[in-house]
């Protein structure tokens, strides 16, 4: 527990994707109050989502090379070729934070709730239609597995940017889109598209008093997690140190508020907890990848 508490003696860099994502935004809230709390400074280095996980995956078991990176992240090898084994390479740390997606329908569809959702497809068979960004993304593998779900035969329109997604659902060209709650809240709020669920299992401040997916169809959960790792063969002792760190930083209110205003839950996990998580979700997202056949763009 020494070499533990002795931990650490300089910097670390935290590895994550994007600068300016929802992800960089978490990392960078981690680092800064690692960095008060440890006495060590924590540095966000950007990376390719792949590349993030290639380099953590390479990098020395020391603890002093970390990742933080999405649920995307141990989906990305059921979808295409990756660097890396996401329960093999890494030595799961915590689940740092949790966000729903929202299922939202264009306003001149004749849609405002889940139900009517599903007896109009049902009624239709391959008449509505959805729409999504990257093949294999959230997007994508929420509305597949709700089709499979629901019981309903919806189609994909695929495209490269969201932007144009929002204004085809907003002109009506499309009829329902799975997003992030930041991305489409505040069209939701301001009346240009109809907020009809969120994907968590229970209701969530999020989206107050939006009822969820599950309401309608019981067990229908997704959620969009951020989780902190590590290299394989990192000792215990840093790794419980830092998990324990995190889930106390986790559970300060200043935490809790910047999380919650840029549109996610804080959680906090036990390592165990995350390697559960992280077995029990390629299971999941890897039946729903193979029954609709897909692959990465």
């Amino acid at each position: 527990m020494a070499f533990g508490q002795s931990y650490p003696n300089k910097p670390v860099r935290i590895v994550t994707i994007t600068a300016g994502s929802g992800i960089d935004f978490t990392a960078r809230l981690i680092a800064r109050a690692l960095s008060a709390s440890l006495g060590q400074q924590f540095i966000v280095d950007n990376r390719g989502s792949l590349i993030s996980g290639e380099v953590v995956s390479k990098a020395p078991p020391d603890g002093y090379t970390l990742l933080v990176d999405s649920s995307s992240f141990w989906l990305a090898p059921l979808l295409q070729d990756v660097p890396y084994d996401p329960q093999l390479s890494f030595a799961p740390v915590s689940l740092l934070a949790a966000s729903p997606l929202i299922l939202v329908a264009s306003p001149a569809a004749p849609i405002r709730s889940v139900a009517e959702l599903i007896a109009l497809a049902k009624a239709n068979p391959g008449v509505l239609n959805y729409a999504s960004g990257t093949s294999g993304g959230s997007g994508h593998l929420t509305a597949e597995l709700f089709k499979t779900m629901a019981g309903v035969n919806i189609m994909r329109v695929g495209y490269k940017g969201t932007v144009l997604s929002y204004t085809d659902l907003m002109n009506g060209r499309v009829h329902i889109l799975f997003e992030s709650a930041p991305a489409v809240m505040p069209l939701v709020k301001a009346g240009k598209i109809t907020g009809m669920a969120v994907t968590t299992l229970q209701r969530t401040v999020l989206a107050p008093g939006m009822p969820t997916v599950a309401e309608t169809v019981p067990g229908f959960e997704v959620v969009s997690m951020t989780s902190l790792l590590a290299p394989a063969k990192t000792p215990t002792a840093i790794v419980g140190r830092l998990s324990q760190e995190i889930v106390r930083i986790l559970r300060t209110p200043e935490a809790k508020e910047k999380l919650l205003n840029a549109g996610t839950d804080p959680v906090g996990s036990s390592p165990e907890q995350l390697a559960i998580t992280i077995k029990s979700e390629m299971a999941k997202w890897g039946k729903v990848i193979k029954d609709a056949g897909i692959r990465a763009d």
